[in-house]
Formats: structure tokens, C-alpha cells, sequence
């Protein structure tokens, strides 16, 4: 055969790869009018705020109305959906998270406790990535992800001596629940550079034995080119990780996730995927502030070269503090059981309250927007304070500064919130998932009973949202409304019964709130002519089944008018 002929050979293979590529990739198109009829429509619109049925045309809603008015738009073409009495809202919007990182389970050793998953001791834990051992080569990275050392029978965090138990010759990683905290074995110390005489970086920390040896313990700082180094996966890896990703926040109804942390490389390969449609979620991204910080000092920063239909950069995200559940969550007075037995112990900052200052000044120079993840209360008062300073400065009328978490927020710092203008993201979640201990081992009984204070927003006029910051929880959006109406903790306890909120509100912070905290409110987050089809149908009427919100299932994701999941 000829050079010719295998040049001729060669172009149609790839030709038809790329164009089988290009099959599986394509964004599929929305009928061209589909109408949705005899349910439950909770259009989260304050005016007219419940429904019967709604009409869309290609990826927008056409109308809202009763299944009267709605039926008579129909013609031979239209697609006509009957809900059976079922509920439709709009799609669920991820206010805070770290898509895709739920995918990552595809690819890792989970290592959760209840109520999450099943490791009970460090003898699981340690089986567990064994087993993740034997399927890497040789010189591979093992990884294991969510342990929770206040969840396991030894309660405390593995040393690199459990883990030299998996391998002394493979690096051997335990990623903390709260993505907070990591552990190492000796092979992965010698690797990262770490020994007795490695400095603990500023705003971090490498834990040491008594004898001044790291036990393989690093805290925050301690760990960013640790992440750095295992969180780099491979195109394929990226690949496989994202696709479980999307699969598992569809099956949840979320239309829109975000990245509350990225970095450029993850950004390039997230905007890569949304462009191919791999990735049918519209994404809502936060870039590291740490990652940019020349160009943002310089103005030189353009959302506009990054932004598409379905990805759009909302804000820099800055690291302020740690994890309530890691004890590095910086607060203003000790936590309950104290920490390694120092009774004075109130966790600590990752960003110096100088450094804080100038990062929030220099984005509200340049006019760009913020999310602070803040914990802990005297975390949350370092933030108020650097967003009034900024503000004095450069003034701003509609900023929507955002303070992730906000958890241990206080009334008057709620109240000084609403002067400001600040938005907060509370992780309500946590009264179910780490309620019983927050209340018996971190913050003591008062403390928690006020962890991510809704009412307490209610009462001031500050409009917040709810997340699940996933993957340190599921993407399960229902636990979160669960959680701010019922403020049940895994144990069936209540927690925090004044902090309560109506369904209606909860739903509105998984929602339109979430959509308006990052300036989407035009057009997303509610069911009104004129918005995009972004879509949920729930087997069950939240407003009917408070108490067991959480067991409703997910019947139908739409996005943009096209269905993406059904059960």
C-alpha cells in the first residue's frame, strides 16, 4: 500500500473517531415545546408561587399556569409530560461544593464512618486501602478519602505507622472528611520532602510524636502540595471522575454545581468538558484566590475569556480558617473538650489578618467578587472586618460578598452582616452529620445549638444560602432542606430548635437564593416565563412531607429543557 493510500487510510480512522466523538459529546437538543401538567409546580416566584403545570419552548419557560390554560398550548408536536400530582421546582443549585470531586470515590478508597459509610476502626480503614493497593502499579499513589477520626472506635486521626501497614514501598494517603486534614505513610514523608527538621508552613501544620518526628498528620497549609501532588489525575482518571460526578448530582436533581476552589488547570479541564458536553450541569466557579493574586493586584484578571453559557467564574474563593470537626476551625473562645489537652486551644487562621486585609482589598479594588471561607466565629469577625475596611475604601452597593460556611456565626455578627451587605452560605448539614458531636466534643451544648443560624439571618433581612461542600458530604440537596426545617442530628436529637426554618425558605436557599448569591437570579433559580428550563421532579411535595424530606426521590432532572435523568 502506498504512502498515499495509508495517509488517505490514516485520516479516515481518526476522521470517523472524531466524528464518533463528536456524536457522543454534542449537547442534545430540548424538543422544541414540551409542557408539563397536573402537578405540583413550586415556582419559588414570591408573587405566584405555586402552579399546576408550565409550558417550555426549546431551553426557556414559555408560561406558568393551570393545566387548562397550559393544555391549550399544545399541538400534534408538543411533548406533553403529565406529573400525576407529582412536584416540579426549579433545578437545585449547588451554592457551595468541589465538583467533581463526589467522583472521586470512583477512583479511591472510601474511607467514611457512619452515617456516610460503613469504616468502624482503623483495622477497616486500613483494609480498605490495601485493598486500594492492589490495583496501582508500583511507585502509584494510594488514596483514600473521608475518614473521620472522631467517628472511628480509636478516635484519633492514623499515623504513618498505620498506614506503613498498607506499604512501605508505595505512597500511601488518608484524606480527612473534612478535606481539612491528610495522613501519610513514611514512603509519601520521604517523597514530600517532610522530616523532623521541615518547618510548619504559616497557616499550617506537620504534627509531630514527642520526640519531635512527623507522625504524618499534616494540618491545612501543611497540606497544599500534598493535594497538589495526589489530586492530579490523569486525562482518563479526569475523565471517568467527572462522568461520575455528573451522573450522581443528576440522580440528585442539581442543574447547576460549582467549583468552590479551583485552580486553572482544573478550570481548563472543567470548561474543556462543558464545552463538549460531558459535563450537561451548568458550572458556577470560584477560582483560588492564591492561584491568581498577581493578577488580581493588577486588574489583568477577565472572567469574560473564561465565561460560557454553562460556566461562569462568580468569584474569587480565599481559605480563611479550618474545620470545626478538625479543630482548626479559628474561634474566639476555646472548644469544649480541649484539644490535645490544651484548655486554651481556639483552632487558628490560615491567612494572617494583615494578608486577609490586602487580598479583599485588592479584589474590591479591581471590582471583582469574593467568597471567604470562614467557620469559626473569630474567623467570620478577621472577614467582616477586611470586607468593612474594603468597603469604606471602595464602596459597592451590591456586592454579595459571600462568607462560606459562616458556621459559627454569632447574632451580632449576623446583624453586622446585614449592614454590610454580606451574603452567607451555611453548612446546615452539619447538624446532621456532625450535630451530636458538635455539641459533645467541639463547641459544647450552646454553641451548637446556633450552628449556621438561619433564623437568625431571617430576622436581619440577610438572604443566605444552604450546601453540602461535597465531597465532604453527599450531594444529596434534600438532606440540606432536611436539615434547616427539622435540625435533626444523625442520633435523631434536635438541635438548634430555634434556628428553624420553613420549607418554603429552605427550598428558596437551594434555589433562587442560590442562584441571586452568584448574580444568576435573571435567569435561574425559579419557574417564570422568560428563565431557563432547568427542572427537578420530586415522587413527593415537600410542603406535605417536612419531616421525611430527605426520603423524596428524584424523578426527572431537566436542563435547559433537555431530561438528563429519570428514575
Amino acid at each position: 500500500m502506498s504512502k498515499s493510500t495509508w495517509a488517505l487510510v490514516a485520516l479516515a480512522f481518526f476522521g470517523g473517531l472524531y466524528v464518533l466523538f463528536q456524536m457522543a459529546t454534542r449537547t442534545p437538543e430540548p424538543p422544541a415545546h414540551q409542557v408539563f401538567i397536573d402537578g405540583t409546580v413550586l415556582t419559588m416566584n414570591a408573587e405566584a408561587p405555586i402552579a399546576e403545570a408550565i409550558s417550555v419552548r426549546g431551553d426557556t419557560i414559555e408560561a406558568v399556569g393551570n393545566t387548562e390554560d397550559i393544555m391549550a398550548l399544545v399541538t400534534d408536536e408538543t411533548e406533553v409530560h403529565d406529573l400525576l400530582g407529582r412536584t416540579l421546582l426549579p433545578g437545585f443549585i449547588d451554592a457551595h461544593g468541589h465538583f467533581p470531586g463526589s467522583g472521586m470515590y470512583s477512583l479511591v478508597a472510601n474511607l467514611s464512618s457512619p452515617p456516610v459509610g460503613d469504616v468502624l476502626d482503623m483495622a477497616m480503614l486500613i483494609e480498605r486501602l490495601r485493598a486500594q493497593a492492589q490495583s496501582k502499579a508500583p511507585g502509584e499513589w494510594v488514596i483514600g478519602l473521608s475518614y473521620d477520626d472522631t467517628a472511628i472506635a480509636e478516635q484519633r486521626h492514623p499515623t504513618r505507622l498505620d498506614l506503613d501497614k498498607v506499604s512501605t514501598e508505595q505512597p500511601v494517603v488518608a484524606l480527612h472528611s473534612s478535606l481539612h486534614f491528610a495522613t501519610v505513610n513514611t514512603k509519601a514523608l520521604e517523597l514530600l520532602g517532610i522530616d523532623s527538621t521541615t518547618p510548619d508552613p504559616e497557616g499550617g501544620v506537620i504534627v509531630r510524636d514527642e520526640k519531635g518526628r512527623a507522625t504524618g498528620v499534616l494540618e491545612e497549609n501543611a497540606m497544599m502540595s500534598l493535594m497538589q501532588e495526589v489530586l492530579s489525575f490523569g486525562a482518563f482518571e479526569g475523565f471517568l471522575m467527572t462522568k461520575a460526578a455528573v451522573k450522581d448530582y443528576a440522580q440528585h436533581g442539581v442543574t447547576t454545581a460549582n467549583m468552590g476552589a479551583a485552580s486553572q488547570e482544573q478550570m481548563k479541564g472543567m470548561r474543556m468538558m462543558s464545552n463538549w458536553g460531558v459535563i450537561p450541569q451548568r458550572l458556577t466557579v470560584m477560582p483560588l484566590q492564591t492561584e491568581n493574586d498577581e493578577a488580581i493586584t493588577q486588574g489583568t484578571f477577565d472572567e469574560t475569556e473564561w465565561d460560557t453559557d454553562r460556566f461562569d467564574v462568580v468569584g474569587f474563593k480565599i481559605v480563611a480558617d479550618g474545620s470545626i470537626q478538625g479543630y482548626t476551625g479559628y474561634l474566639s473562645h476555646p472548644y469544649h473538650v480541649p484539644y490535645n489537652g490544651d484548655a486554651d486551644y481556639r483552632g487558628y487562621a490560615r491567612v494572617s489578618r494583615e494578608e486577609l486585609f490586602r487580598q479583599v482589598r485588592e479584589i474590591f479594588k479591581h471590582g471583582y467578587k469574593v467568597a471567604i471561607h470562614t467557620n469559626g466565629d473569630a474567623s467570620i469577625n478577621d472577614a467582616l472586618d477586611a470586607i468593612e475596611a474594603a468597603l469604606e475604601e471602595f464602596p459597592a452597593e451590591d456586592h454579595r460578598t459571600i462568607l462560606i460556611h459562616s458556621q459559627m456565626s454569632r447574632l451580632d455578627q449576623v446583624e453586622r452582616m446585614a449592614r454590610l451587605g454580606v451574603t452567607p452560605s451555611f453548612f446546615t448539614a452539619h447538624v446532621y452529620f456532625w450535630g451530636d458531636r458538635h455539641r459533645d466534643i467541639f463547641m459544647g451544648p450552646e454553641r451548637a445549638e446556633n450552628i449556621s443560624p438561619s433564623q437568625w439571618a431571617i430576622q436581619n433581612g440577610v438572604r443566605f444560602t444552604t450546601h453540602l461542600d461535597t465531597p465532604v458530604v453527599p450531594m444529596r440537596p434534600l438532606r440540606a432542606v432536611s436539615a434547616m426545617v427539622n435540625r435533626l442530628t444523625s442520633s435523631g436529637a434536635v438541635l438548634g430548635v430555634d434556628q428553624r426554618t420553613d420549607m418554603m425558605t429552605a427550598l428558596r436557599a437551594t434555589t433562587i437564593d442560590a442562584a441571586w448569591q452568584v448574580g444568576q437570579e435573571t435567569r435561574l433559580g425559579s419557574i417564570e416565563p422568560g428563565k431557563l428550563a432547568d427542572l427537578v421532579v420530586l415522587s413527593g411535595n415537600p410542603l406535605e412531607n417536612a419531616d421525611r424530606v430527605h426520603e423524596l426521590k428524584v424523578e426527572r432532572t431537566v436542563i435547559g429543557g433537555v431530561t438528563i435523568y429519570r428514575r
